[in-house]
């Protein structure tokens, strides 16, 4: 004799879906966080090689007199 043996269906619980999305969002934010600060400057400098950034001479004190001569 054949046993027949019917599972009950699975119950729709859709409880954990918004974890999933928020989890899923943080995921996200991180990976985009790490790209614009490690991966973007690093494919900035392959394109631009030999292009060096401009330097800035600044004296270390600055005299403002502001006292007129007449």
């Amino acid at each position: 004799m054949t046993t027949i043996v019917n599972t009950p269906p699975r119950e729709n619980n859709d409880s954990g879906n918004m974890m999933s999305l928020l989890v899923g969002a943080v995921i996200l934010f991180a990976f985009a966080f790490v790209f614009f600060v490690y991966g973007l400057p690093m494919i900035r400098s392959s394109f631009g090689s030999g292009v060096s950034a401009p330097q800035v001479n600044v004296p270390e004190k600055i005299d403002v007199n502001i006292n007129q001569s007449e």
